[in-house]
C-alpha cells in the first residue's frame, strides 16, 4: 500500500509536467527561430524582387522612350517617296526647255576623274574651270568669290567643288527658261550652297605653301572653254 501511494507521489507529477512544458518551450523555441529565418529569408527575397521590378520599369520607360523616337522617326519618313518623286519633277522641270526647236537645256558634262587625269585631257578640264572661276564666279559673287585665292587649281577639293558648282550654276542659269521652281532652286544655290562651299574653298587655300603664279591663268571666252549656247 505503501508503495502504491509512493508511485502516484505529487511531486513526481509537477516534475513530469514541468519537463513537457520544458520540452514544449524548447520545440516552440526552434519553431520561432525556424520562422525567423524564414521570415528573413521570404523579406529577402522580396527585397529582390523589388529590385528586378524597378529596373525592369526602368526598361519598359527607355523601351517606350525609344519606341517613341521610332515613331517620330516613321512618321518623319511618311510621304518621303512622294518627297522624291516631287523633287525629281522638280530638277525635270529645271532642266527641261520650253519645246521650242533650238531651245535644250543644259546638260551637265560628264565628271573630271581629277584622281587619274594628266596631260591634254586634265589641261582642257582645268581651263573649263578656270574660264568659269574667272569670268562668272570672281566677277559675279563679291567678298564670298573673293576668299578663293589663285592656288585653287592645285588644291583637289577645290576642284571637286568649282566642278559641282559650275555645273549646278549653269544648269541653273542657261536654262531657256526660268519657271518657279527654278527660281527657288537659284535662291538655295546663292544662300546656303554657295557661302558654304566658299567656306570650304577659302579653309583649303588659307595659308598653304602653292607658289602664286605671276600671270593669272589663261582667259578663255566663256563658249569656247564651256561650250555653254549663249
Amino acid at each position: 500500500m505503501a508503495m502504491n501511494e509512493h508511485a502516484h507521489d505529487p511531486a513526481d507529477a509537477v516534475t513530469g509536467l514541468m519537463l513537457q512544458i520544458t520540452q514544449h518551450a524548447e520545440r516552440l523555441a526552434l519553431l520561432d527561430q525556424r520562422e525567423a529565418s524564414h521570415s528573413r529569408e521570404i523579406i529577402g527575397r522580396l527585397d529582390e524582387l523589388a529590385r528586378h521590378m524597378a529596373e525592369t520599369g526602368e526598361r519598359v520607360v527607355a523601351v517606350n522612350h525609344l519606341a517613341g523616337k521610332h515613331a517620330a522617326l516613321l512618321k518623319s519618313l511618311d510621304g518621303l517617296d512622294q518627297q522624291v518623286a516631287a523633287l525629281i519633277a522638280r530638277l525635270t522641270d529645271i532642266t527641261a526647255g520650253n519645246g521650242n526647236e533650238g531651245d535644250e537645256p543644259y546638260k551637265p558634262a560628264p565628271a573630271p576623274r581629277w584622281w587619274n587625269l594628266d596631260g591634254i585631257e586634265r589641261d582642257e578640264a582645268l581651263n573649263r574651270l578656270r574660264a568659269w572661276v574667272e569670268q562668272v564666279y570672281r566677277p559675279g559673287y563679291g567678298h564670298l568669290a573673293a576668299t578663293l585665292s589663285p592656288c585653287w587649281d592645285q588644291h583637289p577639293l577645290c576642284l571637286y567643288g568649282v566642278d559641282w558648282l559650275m555645273e549646278l550654276w549653269s544648269t541653273l542659269y542657261l536654262s531657256p527658261e526660268r519657271k518657279p521652281p527654278a527660281l527657288a532652286s537659284q535662291a538655295e544655290w546663292q544662300t546656303r550652297l554657295l557661302p558654304a562651299l566658299a567656306e570650304q574653298l577659302h579653309q583649303e587655300t588659307t595659308r598653304c605653301e602653292h607658289d602664286r603664279p605671276a600671270g593669272g591663268p589663261r582667259k578663255q571666252t566663256i563658249q569656247n572653254a564651256l561650250n555653254w549656247p549663249i
